[in-house]
């Protein structure tokens, strides 16, 4: 179930992509790499735009 109608994320999604946030900057205040947590975060976003693209090509037909 998406958050809102224009959003193609998930309640679960958008909790998992802040608290990755909250990571990431976490560690880029360290100084460490973040490319695997950003990674995550696309991975997550990617997977649910896809979702939606299939979502709103069946109800156009």
């Amino acid at each position: 179930m998406a958050a809102t109608n224009q959003d193609p994320h998930s309640v679960g999604e958008l909790l998992r992509v802040v608290a990755l946030g909250a990571r990431i900057t976490r560690r880029q205040a360290k100084g460490k790499p973040t490319k695997r947590l950003e990674n995550r975060v696309d991975a997550i976003r990617d997977k649910a735009q896809a979702r939606e693209d299939a979502r709103t090509k069946g109800r156009s037909k």
